[in-house]
């Protein structure tokens, strides 16, 4: 048990490992022997691990960021050592016994923890001094809307002559004319545009019903189009959403909310340029859901990392826009004991409601989160489902989520009884990342 008074569990440390492979990595190493030196004192783990040369790994974990370091070459974050360290404190937490910080851990934990709160985390680049110059700003921001302006007609232009052309076409055309126009979109500082257009050329001859998808994915492209070139006219919190869908970036401009959050899952999504990691927090005070977002060059894990399960006490801001749910962190997460009680819920109908609702805000959403009461996952003619105990309204898993191993583990929880569900809910169905069984309402079963 640390300062704080909470120690992780095994399946909360092992949601912090970046992958695979580092989580096998970090399981050979949560024996106590590889280590020496071990210890825990003021919100901090540390100790010495054996490698492979002369001197050990000298491995120190803030538990109240959490952050980590570690004298191993290793680009992963957490490495194999952290995952270690803390698996072994979770197994045997009599090996770490309260105790002064040793000198060679606190050079590192006093810079973390001499920096006032609320400072912007140090980014390892120049910055430089001085204030910006708001009018500069100002003009590089009409610069870069003129672009956009100029990619969102040049746009609507090749969406007219593809459905002139008919859309059957284009399952002989291949994906270069798709790629020439994202990378049109993308010389127009559009990226979000740019994704579209991508999304469009991934669906001819994609399957049964192809020409359908498309025709509803080109008429959403349009509306952003047309959105766009009238912002102006928009009100202020759907104008937002609108800029933030072209690309532009949206501010964490709410007031700051403050609450014991429980992490209730992390999971990434990785392609050719970045990793986004997507962290879902729901305030056990406040109900409010949230969505951190953390980001990294591709092959490389973004560094924020939470432990599903856990109770973290911080702040999070909210980004601008109408329907976000979106929130950038705060300095610190601090870990907390108490109930982890999983949101409240409701049946499937309530479900599909909630997403109605999200739609008339943000119509190119792709799912909302939401919580399923009292859901049992059956089997059905298509294909997995989650449907009401009570057999009223059923909702369809997604195909990725029916591939995962995880759904084995959503059907043994549930034994053939109800059980409490968080996920996302969109157009493709419903895709489980966590569960709470009636016997153990504290407990989260991570299904991703």
């Amino acid at each position: 048990m640390n300062a704080m008074g909470v120690r992780m569990t095994a399946e909360q440390v092992l949601a912090l490992a970046p992958d695979d492979a580092s989580r096998r990595a970090g399981s050979r190493l949560g024996t106590a022997g590889p280590w020496s030196g071990t210890g825990c004192g003021g919100g901090a783990v540390w100790g010495l691990c054996k490698g492979s040369g002369s001197s050990p790994y000298r491995t120190v974990v803030d538990t109240t960021g959490p952050a980590y370091t570690c004298s191993c070459p290793s680009r992963k974050f957490p490495c194999k050592h952290v995952l270690g360290l803390l698996l072994l404190q979770a197994a045997e937490g009599a090996a770490f016994e309260d105790s002064a910080v040793p000198d060679w851990a606190a050079p590192w934990l006093a810079t973390r923890r001499d920096r006032p709160r609320g400072a912007a985390r140090p980014t390892g680049r120049d910055t430089p001094e001085g204030p910006a110059d708001p009018e500069a700003a100002r003009r590089r921001a009409e610069r870069r809307a003129a672009r956009i302006t100029s990619g969102a007609q040049e746009l609507e232009q090749r969406l007219t002559d593809l459905l002139r052309g008919g859309l059957a076409t284009t399952e002989h055309t291949g994906y270069g004319w798709w790629e020439e126009t994202a990378a049109r979109m993308i010389d127009a500082q559009a990226p979000g545009l740019a994704g579209r257009v991508r999304e469009l050329g991934s669906l001819p001859g994609s399957g049964p019903g192809w020409p359908v998808r498309l025709l509803e994915e080109c008429a959403l492209t349009h509306l952003l189009d047309r959105a766009w070139l009238a912002a102006d006219r928009l009100p202020s919190p759907f104008a937002t959403t609108v800029r933030t869908r072209v690309g532009l970036p949206a501010p964490a401009a709410g007031a700051p909310v403050r609450d014991h959050w429980l992490v209730l899952a992390q999971y990434d999504a990785a392609d050719a340029r970045l990793t986004t990691r997507r962290i879902w927090l729901h305030g056990t005070t406040s109900g409010r859901t949230a969505l951190l977002l953390s980001f990294g060059a591709a092959g490389r894990p973004p560094r924020l990392a939470l432990p599903v399960g856990a109770v973290l006490d911080g702040e999070v801001t909210p980004h601008a826009g109408s329907g976000q749910v979106r929130a950038e962190p705060g300095e610190e997460f601090v870990p907390v004991t108490g109930p982890a009680s999983p949101p409240q819920g409701g049946p499937v109908g309530e479900a599909l409601d909630a997403y109605g609702r999200a739609l008339t805000e943000d119509p190119w959403l792709d799912s909302c989160p939401v919580t399923l009461r009292e859901v049992v996952p059956a089997r059905a003619e298509y294909g997995w489902q989650l449907a009401d105990a009570d057999g009223r309204e059923a909702l369809p898993l997604t195909p990725v989520a029916q591939s995962r191993s995880s759904l084995w583990r959503l059907v043994a929880l549930s034994g053939g009884g109800p059980v409490t569900v968080f996920g996302e809910c969109g157009h493709g169905g419903f895709t489980p990342l966590a569960a709470w069984s009636p016997e153990s309402p504290g407990e989260t079963v991570p299904l991703i």
